[in-house]
């Protein structure tokens, strides 16, 4: 009778233990069904060497998970070929949305094509990327930013002026947008271009060659137009070599806090503000929306030169000592304590 009452028991442990692993099992599958669920959005940043690009990626990782997605981020180091390899991971996995800061505007083409016959939505972030008929372009305008510093350039030399131009590389489609921005400027001055060159890879440390190149040409000239702060920064530090700084009139973009600092200083003329985490926190609405098949809004179309594409396209503000505190403090975009650190106020 007794081992009747063990068989018995050991029966009904079994069936116990039989049932509480398929349950298991089942609440295991419904939690790797909802991970499933999740959109799943797929962003390749050229590199990390521009200073914002983190900023960018921080604020965008995080709207996108706040709105039930989830982001995978890599950066090419400024191979384009690193990041066509990216994109076709992206493919390989399956996601839903792949967002490209291009490494090169003009070559990605085909990359995005294979995403897209996959059904893979895709946005160009901040760099058209031409002839891809994306289903969304996303950016500053880099037109406007070109207008801007031209103009505070102007406003601050002589009307003939001497002036150097270092930009970036032509591979990043917002430099030809920059540069026609400058030239509508300065095509209706007497300001005399000594020299100009494009910073391959964002190079910074082209700003402090083409301080020196333009000294090499002319005793001394009054201006130069940057095409980022990074680049900004390494000019001041060559004018800052032949004592200088100060007394060149210098202008950027990205309004990065070394930036700032220098125009509370007074060695720097002026930066363009982008209000890049607006603009991160819309590409990621955005990506959401593409993902669930929602139609979106944009301010109409841009032509990368084959396709007219959706276009969403953000105001940037010039920014200078005298409007530095609303734009770039009141706004939260740097601490006053940062930007006013080597100053006395």
């Amino acid at each position: 009778m007794r081992r009747k009452v063990f068989v018995l028991l050991g029966i009904i442990t079994f069936i116990v233990l039989i049932v509480g692993c398929r349950k298991n099992s089942q609440d295991h599958d419904e939690v790797a069904k909802q991970d499933n669920d999740r959109i799943q959005i797929g962003v390749t940043f050229e590199s990390y060497v521009i200073e914002r690009w983190q900023r960018d990626r921080d604020v965008f990782v995080s709207t996108a998970n706040e709105l039930g997605a989830d982001v995978n981020v890599q950066t090419a180091s400024g191979s384009l070929e690193k990041q066509i390899e990216q994109i076709e991971y992206f493919i390989e996995k399956g996601m839903d949305v792949i967002v490209i800061i291009a490494a090169d505007s003009s070559s990605l083409a085909q990359a995005v094509q294979a995403a897209k016959d996959k059904g893979i939505k895709v946005i160009a972030y901040d760099r058209l990327i031409k002839n891809a008929n994306v289903d969304l372009y996303i950016s500053i305008d880099s037109e406007v930013v070109g207008r801007l510093m031209a103009e505070a350039l102007v406003s601050n030399i002589p009307e003939d002026g001497k002036i150097s131009i270092i930009l970036g590389p032509h591979t990043d489609n917002n430099v030809m947008l920059l540069e026609k921005g400058i030239e509508s400027v300065l095509n209706k001055t007497d300001i005399e271009i000594i020299y100009k060159d494009y910073a391959n890879g964002w190079l910074a440390e082209d700003g402090f060659n083409a301080v020196n190149k333009t000294l090499s040409m002319t005793k001394s000239f009054d201006g130069i137009i940057c095409g980022n702060d990074d680049i900004a920064n390494q000019s001041i530090r060559a004018l800052s070599e032949h004592r200088l700084a100060g007394k060149v009139a210098v202008v950027g973009q990205d309004a990065d806090l070394i930036a700032c600092q220098r125009i509370v200083e007074g060695i720097q003329t002026m930066t363009v503000y982008k209000p890049i985490e607006v603009l991160a926190a819309m590409s990621a609405e955005y990506a959401v929306k593409l993902a669930k098949g929602e139609e979106i809004t944009t301010d109409g179309t841009v032509f990368d030169d084959t396709y007219e594409v959706p276009c969403i396209k953000l105001e940037p503000i010039a920014v200078t000592k005298e409007n530095l505190d609303e734009v770039i403090i009141q706004s939260g975009f740097h601490l006053r304590e940062d930007v006013y650190l080597n100053s006395n106020h």
